[in-house]
């Protein structure tokens, strides 16, 4: 069974850092497109950050210089490591996991397994 757990949302002040993870298991972790996503209330889900099977990171305008992506394939575990937050950064994070090794081909055709999300508040 398939599960993607993230864990490290919380609320803080604007310029705050904040670290999330997603636990995943029952699927082959090392081969997959692996992508955080948020949605605030009110707006369409936004991609934030991938990484490919390989490493390979790719971030959204908004947050690139303040966050960053990384995996641990021996823990099956994603990260997003969120400095210098601001209230625009407020919202549900998911993370997202791909069978396409090559985030920028699998954004074409969807994601396979998603997690549940966390919640990141970020007061001014």
């Amino acid at each position: 069974q398939v599960q993607l757990l993230e864990s490290g949302g919380g609320s803080v002040q604007a310029g705050g850092s904040l670290r999330l993870s997603c636990a995943a298991s029952g699927y082959t972790y090392t081969t997959y497109c692996h992508t955080w996503f948020r949605q605030a209330l009110g707006k369409e889900r936004e991609r934030v950050a991938d990484i490919d099977s390989d490493g390979t990171t790719y971030y959204a305008d908004s947050v690139k210089g303040r966050f960053s992506i990384s995996k641990d394939n021996a823990k099956n575990t994603l990260y997003l490591q969120m400095n210098s937050l601001k209230p625009e950064d407020t919202a549900m994070y998911y993370c997202a996991a791909s069978s396409i090794s090559y985030c920028r081909l699998a954004q074409h055709y969807g994601m396979d397994y998603w997690g549940k999300g966390t919640l990141v508040t970020i007061s001014s």
